[in-house]
């Protein structure tokens, strides 16, 4: 391939149900266990490669900056296979932007990597279908492969001893209009979180006494979860979200992974306060501070102004099921995957 070679893709975050935690141990970056999530719209990342001619390596500007270098090489990682599977050998310039705050709990890696897979993917000639996609976002961030789909998507855990060689994409469990849902984001910080997910799971991993029961009981919640979203029961998916990301939250915890301010605390105080008065709120939240509530779309009003005057909930993003990574060809954007 020779010249310049450019694609532009847009992902949105996911916000887990049945959250992933943990990590197989083996090659490939396989979750320990199985989730469930919701891809959002409303948040988004828009992610540019070019494969250029005269470049001795790749680069990157996120927000506006450049990169650092843990960013770049986990970026550069995922350009190598794609080289692979293209057989060439372009670097790459590469330009990532977020419309929400980058690595503070926001599932801004999901978003990003989906976006850079599709990008870096097409860019290269590679008219791979979405599990693919998925597949190789799943590499550099296992939450990304559910970014790659919209709506109401899965992801399995990993095999047991996996190898480099070993695939796994997501998929589609319901499309996006499949539940009248709306998840209101408690924005408590705008820095990044203390502890990257990936150092989070493997100090839990490592220290956590409940890191065991973890594993176990996390399947069976993700089980339970799926049914319960299948069924469009509301109020039960929302009790195994809760259950969930408790769950998850203590086992990290048990290891001195904090990722709650007093900000969140207060927040999901005044999540059982709306369910007191008759309001269906559930909460989750994944590695970070942010608190996100799940509500019906009627609800969404009240419970934004009950959230809003929570102290240190700096604002309340509405975000809805949404679609999955799709390339954008100049005003347009074609999808790359479907949620049927």
């Amino acid at each position: 391939m020779t010249g310049t070679r450019t694609a532009t893709a847009i992902a949105h975050p996911n916000i887990a149900f049945a959250k992933y935690w943990g990590k197989r141990v083996g090659d490939g970056n396989f979750p320990a266990v199985p989730s469930v999530s919701v891809t959002l719209r409303g948040l988004s990342t828009q992610t540019t490669v070019a494969f250029r001619e005269g470049l001795t390596g790749d680069r990157m500007m996120l927000d506006g900056a450049v990169a650092d270098d843990a960013v770049l090489a986990r970026m550069t990682a995922m350009l190598d296979r794609v080289r692979a599977a293209a057989s060439f050998a372009l670097f790459a310039e590469v330009t990532s932007a977020n419309d929400f705050p980058t690595a503070s709990g926001l599932a801004s890696s999901a978003s990003g990597f989906a976006a850079l897979a599709l990008a870096a993917s097409r860019a290269a000639g590679l008219d791979w279908p979405a599990d693919k996609v998925s597949d190789l976002a799943r590499r550099s961030s296992a939450s990304a492969a559910r970014s790659v789909f919209g709506g109401f998507v899965e992801l399995d855990a990993g095999p047991v001893a996996p190898t480099a060689d070993d695939s796994l994409a997501a998929r589609v469990v319901a499309r996006a209009d499949h539940l009248d849902l709306a998840v209101l984001v408690c924005v408590t910080s705008e820095g990044k979180k203390s502890v990257a997910s990936t150092a989070g799971m493997r100090a839990t991993a490592e220290r956590s006494p409940y890191y065991a029961t973890w594993l176990a009981e996390a399947p069976q919640i993700a089980a339970r979860l799926k049914a319960a979203l299948v069924a469009k029961d509301f109020d039960a998916l929302g009790e195994l979200t809760e259950a969930s990301t408790f769950a998850m939250h203590a086992s990290a915890m048990a290891a001195g992974v904090l990722y709650l301010r007093g900000a969140t605390i207060d927040a999901l105080a005044a999540v059982r306060e709306l369910r007191g008065q008759g309001v269906a709120a559930y909460a989750t939240m994944d590695a970070g501070p942010h608190v996100k509530v799940l509500v019906k779309t009627g609800d969404v009003p009240r419970a934004t102004a009950h959230l809003a005057a929570v102290q240190g909930v700096l604002r309340v993003l509405d975000a809805r099921p949404g679609d999955g990574a799709h390339i954008v060809d100049g005003a347009n954007a074609t999808a790359a995957a479907s949620a049927t």
